[in-house]
């Protein structure tokens, strides 16, 4: 198969079928509205079998095009992904009577744009995990991120959802001339755009486990990039938009927000940070100390501020805010193992581990809130008052919704459990002791607000619905919205209880190590086991060198 062909298979089934949506969205027929949901589900189904299909075992590269290359960090990621990605569809699925929405999303007569653009954003996403170029990985950055503006702002007939997609744009264009100012440093100082030749500039006459001596322009540029993409991330300094977005977008949307814009911010910043670190992650004192910090403080802003709201959907979006904190301790983690034996690879596979545990488990949550009628039928439900006693009334809800919730705690027999397991241990191996208890002190703080919700569902007296609310109960066409939460409750369970299904997942990423953008490629085609070294301890340096 051609080099590029294979490197690229995922992304060009998605963005050939994104143009296909296109052009029927240009038809009125409501058949054609009907059939853009299958179209997209079978685009996405089709990337994840390519890209299952072309896994590699080192890294392959076009000599032609290097701007590109795939590796098994990206190819475990982007198979992950495909598969969160047909849950989030499913909670996009059509749902009224013309099949052109559902109970909290109107996207009337743009039903073929809304999921054209759903798979514009998820090939972005794919294109971060590939990108050996600073240019195309702000391409795909953005790609990911200006589908989502108009996803937001056409997902409700309501002006909160334009206010919500007006303030998304303008912070997003912020972060990214923070992002643009911090790229224009980086090329300034390295004379290159390519990764290779990047970390080549940056460490040259280094060993694997020794840190950089960047200057302060160098210094300068990797500041800018992390804040920018902590925008991304939803994370400290630039998380204060997140309320007021995932509030204001209709709930299907929200929860495409709580994953993908964050998992990319994390993969492009696992990607700059390997440039600068190496394969070992070294990274220079003041860096290691500001992610940590940062993680902190992620952590503490989202959990506290979590715990104030009194709507759902605003709950969740602050609980996202602290889930990145928890993400970021993975990321913290990674310097301070790279003079330990095994390298940084743990921290490496507990923060993808993590990034598809979060999706798997805060999509069923969105996904219960979508299914249960607000008091007035006007959408879903999405304040406290609106979810009282409805885990009485519909109980397999009100249990997908505990599930979901007792995840992202991270109890014990869940997949949030043992994502938080896997973020903690690599920590402590690195020394980072203070850092794991604020996390562990997060987790319960985050207990209370998870509880509430839970709480409500079951134990507090229902809200009499409006008649209206009481017909838009649970209506039989929302069988794929209910599907994506019997999915992510299963999955949820599944990989707490099971120990060979978290064997076989953590089996499947033994081989990510740091990702193969950091090493330069001899002649053309894959060269065998060029990731796979990074998780095997470097050579002893030899005496003089």
């Amino acid at each position: 198969m051609n080099t590029l062909r294979s490197i690229l298979a995922p992304e060009l089934v998605l963005i050939g079928v994104a143009f296909i949506l296109f052009l029927m969205g240009c038809v009125r027929s409501v058949r054609v509205r009907r059939a853009t949901a299958w179209v997209a589900l079978f685009a996405l189904i089709g990337a994840f079998a390519t890209q299952v299909r072309v896994v590699p075992e080192g890294v392959i590269l076009n000599p032609n095009f290097p701007y590109l290359r795939l590796d098994p960090f990206a190819s475990f990621f982007i198979a992950l992904s495909c598969l969160i990605a047909i849950m989030l569809l499913l909670l996009a699925w059509p749902t009224n009577p013309e099949q052109t929405g559902n109970s909290a999303l109107r996207f009337g007569q743009d039903a073929g744009e809304f999921f054209g653009l759903f798979l514009l954003s998820i090939a972005g996403l794919f294109f971060v995990a590939i990108s050996n170029d600073l240019i195309i990985l702000f391409l795909a950055l953005e790609l990911v991120s200006l589908p989502t503006y108009v996803m937001v702002s056409m997902s409700r007939a309501n002006p909160v959802a334009q206010e919500a997609g007006v303030k998304y744009f303008f912070l997003g264009a912020m972060s990214v001339a923070i992002m643009l100012f911090g790229f224009s440093y980086l090329y300034g100082t390295t004379g290159s755009v390519n990764f290779q030749e990047i970390a080549t500039t940056l460490r040259r006459g280094l060993s694997s486990d020794q840190a950089p001596a960047l200057t302060a322009w160098q210094d300068l540029a990797i500041l800018l990039l992390i804040i920018s993409f902590t925008y991304k991330m939803a994370a400290f300094p630039l998380q204060f938009y997140a309320g007021d977005v995932y509030e204001g977008a209709g709930t299907p949307v929200t929860a495409f927000l709580a994953f993908v814009p964050k998992t990319a911010g994390f993969i492009a910043l696992v990607r700059i940070l390997s440039l600068v670190g190496g394969e070992q992650f070294a990274l220079p004192l003041w860096l290691t100390k500001f992610l940590a910090i940062t993680a902190a403080l992620t952590m503490c802003i989202g959990n506290v501020l979590g715990l104030l709201q009194n709507n759902v959907k605003r709950v969740l979006a602050y609980s996202s805010i602290a889930h990145s904190g928890y993400m970021l301790v993975a990321v913290a983690a990674l310097p301070a193992l790279a003079h330990v034996i095994d390298g940084p690879a743990g921290a490496l596979r507990g923060l993808l581990f993590y990034l598809i545990a979060y999706g798997i488990m805060n999509t069923g949550a969105f996904g219960v809130l979508m299914m249960l009628p607000s008091r007035t039928g006007s959408g879903s439900a999405e304040t406290f008052d609106e979810i009282a006693g409805q885990g009485r009334r519909h109980v397999w809800l009100g249990l997908a919704m505990a599930i979901a919730c007792f995840s992202l705690i991270g109890i014990p027999l869940t997949v949030g459990f043992i994502g938080k397991v896997l973020l903690i241990l690599p920590a402590l191996r690195g020394g980072l002791t203070w850092l794991v208890i604020v996390l562990i002190i997060n987790a319960a703080i985050s207990a209370a607000y998870y509880l509430r919700i839970t709480g409500s569902m079951f134990l507090r007296p229902g809200t009499p619905l409006t008649a209206e609310g009481a017909e838009q109960t649970l209506p039989v066409r929302q069988r794929a919205v209910a599907a994506g939460v019997l999915i992510s409750a299963v999955a949820t369970l599944v990989f707490g209880l099971v120990p060979p299904a978290v064997s076989a997942l953590m089996n499947y990423a033994e081989s990510v190590g740091a990702p193969a953008s950091i090493r330069p490629v001899e002649g053309a085609g894959p060269v065998e086991a060029a990731v796979s070294q990074a998780v095997t301890p470097p050579a002893p340096a030899a005496p003089g060198m």
